[in-house]
């Protein structure tokens, strides 16, 4: 069975390895056998992957495209390595994301990072909050 994919004017999908942007207008294309295949929305470069989750995901995606992901598992390992030490509430998300892997059910795994930065948003969020929190001193952790 064939996936229909829509795109709109100027929209991008990676397929395999390729990078393909559509035209001018909208395009219905139907795509038949086993290729990776990532809507524009769920691309992350470079420059958007600024956070450590966001770096994760991208490390993934890398793996969900490349011919061989191994070629990214050092760069992967290395990242989980470091949020799991600054955040280690994060073990949960990471352990599922590694298990999609080890399954070699790579587009799984990107939806478990996506779980991941929308957790470290949380985190972020969290912080913010308790560091505005009039009479708070930052140095000891604790509301004044």
């Amino acid at each position: 069975m064939a996936l229909k994919v829509e795109l709109k004017p100027g929209e991008r999908i990676i397929i395999g390895e390729c990078v393909v942007t559509n035209a001018d207008q909208r395009s219905r294309l139907l795509i038949e056998g086993d290729a990776p295949i990532l809507r524009e929305k769920d691309i992350y470069t470079p420059e958007r992957a600024d956070t450590p989750a966001k770096r994760i995901y991208l490390a993934v995606q890398l793996m969900y495209t490349a011919k061989d992901p191994r070629h990214h598992h050092d760069v992967y390992f290395k990242l989980v390595r470091d949020i799991a030490e600054a955040a280690p509430s994060t073990w949960p998300l990471i352990e599922a994301i590694n298990n999609r892997i080890l399954a070699g059910q790579m587009y799984k795994a990107l939806k478990e990072a996506k779980k991941l930065i929308a957790y470290e948003t949380e985190l972020v969020g969290h912080a913010r909050r308790f560091h505005a929190t009039p009479g708070h001193d930052p140095r000891d952790g604790e509301p004044a």
